[in-house]
């Protein structure tokens, strides 16, 4: 069977490719760009199975067993506009011209010195190739861990991150809710962490579809949580849904400053292990402390911050909070 799905997929990858992708590249004058541009038509029919998945699954049981209903009908909505351009529209194309040139520098660099990136595969002789997946799944996630970490203790990269915490309606689309810069300073980091660690291409284009399609889940409106041993395991809704706590999963004690609970990708495992996990069983409200009305020690009251309600907009005033809290002292 998975033999056949494989088959299924790559017909149609050589025909979307041959059909429409060869013909527009050399039409635009990107003849020399046409070997990178056969990867691309992979990386775009994985967006698809992945939002078509997401659909037919979470769709339904966020119409199920949702935690709260929508106060804001068009939110769901804007946050597929993220998911359709981070993995079939404006952002593999950003990628396409910027990442996947520099690594190939990088990698081309590296031949050229004789530097042989560090291959886990190599640590035993007659590695099963399922067994090499789940090890470089867990080594990526350790370091996706702290690069999440990172987001939210840097004062500048938490002005860019806060735009993926300000859903007060989180939904099966809001993992994709995030500012340009900071997925396109996330896909280098993993992929040079990836590279260094010798992570063959094809494991790694299902190593970025695994951990998306978990990600999907963790964000959806859906009452679900893996009990006590598998809330441990594997991030659940729930437990992701406390991260976006308002006041407490992006902030540190429950004051107003960087910090936060629950930064864990996929495995609970580095959260218990640095002392960072909240296992309270509850589905909390989401957002992030500054969008709600406050009122200051002497009485003034402050008024709530504007993250925007358009893509363009909320890209604009993610660069305007990652200048702002850059200039702050901790």
């Amino acid at each position: 069977m998975i033999q056949l799905l494989t088959d299924w997929f790559a017909q149609a990858q050589g025909w979307l490719f041959q059909a429409v992708i060869e013909p527009v590249m050399y039409y635009a004058g990107l003849g020399d760009a046409i070997e990178d541009a056969f990867e691309g038509t992979e990386w775009f029919l994985i967006g698809v199975c992945e939002v078509v998945l997401i659909f037919l699954v979470l769709r339904p049981l966020e119409a199920a067993i949702p935690v709260h209903e929508f106060t804001d009908k068009r939110a769901r909505w804007n946050d597929f506009i993220y998911t359709f351009l981070h993995r079939l529209g404006l952002f593999p194309v950003l990628v396409f011209f910027t990442l996947d040139p520099l690594m190939d520098h990088v990698s081309g660099w590296l031949r050229l010195e004789n530097v042989r990136p560090f291959n886990l595969e190599n640590l035993t002789t007659d590695m099963p190739p399922l067994v090499s997946f789940l090890i470089y799944f867990v080594v990526l996630d350790f370091f996706d861990y702290w690069y999440h970490r990172a987001q939210h203790g840097i004062g500048w990269w938490w002005g860019l991150h806060s735009l993926h915490h300000s859903q007060q309606d989180m939904n099966l689309w809001s993992d994709d809710r995030n500012h340009l810069l900071d997925d396109l300073l996330r896909d280098l980091y993993i992929a040079l962490i990836a590279l260094a660690i010798g992570v063959p291409p094809g494991q790694y284009v299902l190593l970025v579809s695994l951990s998306r399609i978990l990600q999907s889940l963790q964000h959806a409106n859906v009452r679900i949580h893996f009990g006590r041993i598998g809330e441990r395991l594997l991030v659940s809704p729930r437990y992701h849904r406390m991260h976006h706590a308002v006041g407490i999963g992006h902030e540190s004690k429950g004051r107003d400053s960087l910090g936060g609970c629950n930064f864990a990708v996929i495995l609970p495992v580095w959260d218990i292990l640095f002392r960072t996990a909240n296992f309270t069983p509850a589905f909390a409200r989401t957002g992030v402390r500054d969008q709600m009305p406050r009122t200051r020690a002497d009485g003034s009251a402050v008024p709530p911050r504007e993250y925007g309600r358009g893509f363009w907009r909320q890209q604009w005033l993610g660069l305007q909070r990652m200048i702002e809290f850059g200039r702050r002292r901790r």
